[in-house]
């Protein structure tokens, strides 16, 4: 299907890359897989682009030539995207990792999609300034927080990353540069071109940079955790704080067994881990605003049967409680042998049901299912351990599991994945949930932006 490649295309990269370039051996294992891990392909080079430049006279070669070309920032991806199933070029953007501009007087910031979702955070918090998107993940590149449309915890409030992408550098698979948008606010002037790409998992183009919205940094920030008898008690109380009109930051929810589990993976232990859920909720702004917003929701969650309110408003306790959230997924990882992820979004008022139907499923298969999510927004995060399972019955039962998860989203109106993309693994449910007419124009949009198909190849659709 592809061109192999051989010992011409070497030197011609080799040219070009000099020592950032690698090939057989020296291609490192972490190259081969994403950070879960279930998908594997080595790539036959990889190349450490630097610039814009680099990215287009390799794009335009391999192009010419038929070799397949797959995009790398930080592979942490969770669905494959960014493995080399047919071997090809991979190329390795990490090193583009500028903060090239801080335009106070505009709002924006300008990067090069090799920089750290955490660096760029603490960079424009030094100014005075937030980069709101604000995935679990703090080590995720930009370009890799654009390619998926990343969400995270402030999604509620804020939006996610198609939110705050103003321009993107990019470049087609024909080697050509283009940019799309610019600094302005708005723009109706023709097709979005630069919102079709961003989470188009880079099959359409490669972003090599961006010109990013930000926003002043709010004076307070304070976060509540509220314990509540059940899963269904905690859920059934978020529609009735987002028609408070008071909108929280984040919305998070919480489990008991995923507290205990990150509480044995960090070796600390919770501000509370008694209750068999848990909503934390964050609220930001000036601090009489803040005040007033935390007032009104705790009161509200205590008349509707919440145990208890805690007030997280040191930085102690707020190290403690995030640091414990956001090491959920590397927690459950380290719990089992194996595990996969499913991150359906479902419309709030479904939640709840969804969470009990997992259970059931959980009970039905006998296999192990931990979930967590961001409650605020109905996108959650469930994750399938294999735990004692052979590879067959793992096999087996991982796949009923997601088909009747993933009919059951359908079912309530809701979509297969809210912030981590389809990538590989998830191609198959993509395809039942939308239809084939539906995926032919997916189809007709890729042939048009990349005619020969080489730019991250059965991904997706």
């Amino acid at each position: 299907m592809f061109k192999k490649v051989n010992q011409i295309d070497i030197e011609f990269f080799r040219k070009l890359y000099k020592e950032r370039l690698f090939v057989s051996e020296q291609i490192n294992d972490d190259y081969c897989h994403d950070e879960l891990g279930s998908t594997w392909g080595k790539p036959e080079i990889v190349l450490k682009a630097i610039s814009t430049d680099e990215v287009s006279q390799t794009m335009k070669y391999a192009n010419t030539k038929n070799i397949s070309v797959v995009i790398r920032g930080s592979g942490t991806g969770l669905v494959g995207g960014s493995v080399c199933i047919h071997g090809g070029i991979m190329l390795d953007l990490s090193q583009m990792n500028k903060i090239i501009e801080l335009d106070k007087k505009n709002l924006t910031v300008t990067v090069e999609a090799g920089v750290l979702l955490m660096d760029l955070a603490t960079y424009v918090e030094k100014e005075g300034f937030l980069y709101p998107p604000d995935p679990g993940e703090k080590a995720a590149t930009i370009g890799g927080n654009i390619s998926t449309n990343a969400g995270g915890m402030r999604a509620v409030k804020y939006g996610v990353t198609r939110d705050y992408v103003r321009c993107i550098t990019v470049v087609l698979p024909s080697g050509e540069i283009l940019k799309l948008g610019g600094k302005v606010v708005k723009n109706s002037s023709g097709y979005s071109l630069k919102d079709l790409i961003i989470g188009s998992e880079g099959t359409l183009a490669v972003v090599t940079e961006a010109i990013l919205k930000i926003v002043p940094l709010p004076s307070s920030i304070v976060s509540i955790l509220i314990p509540f008898n059940s899963m269904p008690e905690a859920i059934s109380i978020v529609p009735k704080i987002i028609l408070t009109q008071v909108l929280p930051v984040a919305i998070e929810y919480l489990s008991k067994d995923t507290i205990e589990n990150a509480e044995q993976y960090l070796g600390k232990k919770f501000p509370n881990h008694e209750s068999n859920a848990y909503l934390l909720l964050t609220f930001d702004g000036e601090p009489s605003q803040v005040k007033f917003e935390l007032s009104t929701i705790s009161d509200l969650c205590l008349k509707e049967g919440a145990i208890d309110v805690y007030i997280v408003d040191t930085e102690e306790r707020m190290n403690s409680v995030w640091k414990a959230r956001g090491a959920f997924l590397e927690a459950i990882k380290s719990s089992t042998t194996e595990m996969d992820e499913c991150d359906v979004v479902v419309p709030r008022s479904y939640i709840a049901d969804f969470l009990l139907f997992i259970y059931e499923v959980s009970k039905t298969l006998n296999i192990r299912i931990q979930s967590f999510g961001h409650a605020g927004d109905g996108n959650l995060h469930i994750y399938l351990c294999k735990d004692n399972l052979d590879n067959d019955e793992w096999k087996i039962k991982k796949e009923k599991a997601f088909v009747l998860m993933y009919e059951k989203a359908s079912e309530f109106g809701g979509l297969i994945s809210g912030e981590h993309g389809i990538g590989l693994d998830k191609k198959q449910y993509l395809f039942n949930l939308l239809g084939a007419n539906q995926i032919s124009l997916m189809k007709g949009i890729k042939k048009v932006f990349d005619p020969n198909g080489i730019l991250n190849p059965d991904k997706v659709i």
